[in-house]
């Protein structure tokens, strides 16, 4: 018999026999954080700020009342979540631990600008910004934006590396490019700090045009930098594709090996099938792949249950 905390937490992860109530409340959480988003960027409008006050106001206290009921929920039932419960340590320290976790944090945020509104004075447009950090939350409920934070997790080094090299090619840039446009545009190219502006924009090939060489060699520097960008934006965009692609690979490897153990006696039964689509739901699959991997491993046990060559019964 579970206890209640052990309960809450298997609620708010939506796992076992609460998976269809914790999709509710997940869904419920998802909209309760996208009409915040709505609301705070309509705020912004002055004469709606002014006309449904009241309305705002009453939103935010809701929502910032339901979020911080949450993030005490999890901060209580943190120690029976299984991440928490394998460690060989005392209850605080668990929390310790989970407090510092990066979905803790971005709950943490999202309820911290309200209540420190009520005993320090903010600029609103600051204070608007900030509460906007509350989309983040959308990643604890995301499976696709779980997988992308992995993809930076496993990436990090190279796309620091990548990272390194367009910073030095961004000073080379704007070094050289002072040296031959500084005589000629003292007002745009003054200084090298100012010369990162047209760097910046042209290295990311946004090329703004407010900022352009105009000396022939200029030009030819600026057209080498352009061509040397392309490649240079290429390298942490087919670090992430490549990463990304590998993390689904991975999942779905995952997913059939668990059906592949489930069918050592060549079916299903109900808790297999319980058991499966638990681990579906946490590897973020669809039930498109999940039906084709079962599919896949049940046609490869047919395919090997029979001999091929007398077409007896193997075992």
């Amino acid at each position: 018999m579970k206890n209640l905390r052990q309960q809450t937490a298997l609620l708010l992860e939506g796992n076992g026999e609460y998976r269809k109530i914790g999709h509710i409340i997940d869904v419920f959480l998802i909209t309760l954080i996208m009409i915040n988003v709505v609301a705070i960027v309509l705020e912004s409008v002055v004469t709606l700020a002014q006309q449904y006050k009241h309305a705002f106001l009453m939103l935010e206290l809701g929502s910032v009342s339901i979020f911080a009921i949450e993030y005490l929920l999890r901060f209580w039932s943190c120690v029976d979540r299984v991440e928490y419960k394998s460690l060989e340590c005392s209850d605080f320290k668990r929390r310790l631990k989970y407090l510092c976790s990066p979905l803790a944090v971005i709950d943490l945020l999202a309820i911290l600008p309200t209540l420190l509104m009520m005993f320090i004075t903010f600029d609103l447009r600051f204070l608007r910004v900030f509460r906007l950090l509350r989309i983040f939350k959308l990643t604890r409920y995301s499976r696709a934006m779980q997988l992308l934070l992995q993809s930076f997790r496993d990436e990090s080094g190279p796309l620091i590396a990548a990272f390194f090299i367009m910073a030095v090619v961004l000073i080379l840039a704007s070094c050289g490019i002072y040296l031959i446009e500084h005589d000629i545009q003292p007002d745009k190219f003054g200084s090298i700090p100012a010369a990162m502006w047209w760097a910046m924009a042209t290295l990311t090939t946004v090329g703004y045009g407010d900022v352009v060489p105009v000396t022939p060699l200029g030009r030819i520097f600026g057209g080498v930098i352009t061509l040397l960008s392309m490649g240079m934006v290429a390298i942490p965009t087919g670090l992430l594709a490549s990463s990304f692609s590998e993390q689904l690979r991975k999942r779905r490897v995952i997913f059939s090996d668990a059906v592949h153990e489930c069918l050592h006696d060549g079916k299903l039964d109900d808790d297999q099938l319980e058991h499966l689509e638990h681990l579906r739901c946490k590897l973020g699959l669809s039930k498109q792949e999940a039906n084709k991997a079962i599919k896949s491993q049940l046609n490869h046990r047919t395919k090997h249950l029979y001999c091929r060559h007398c077409g007896e019964r193997q075992y």
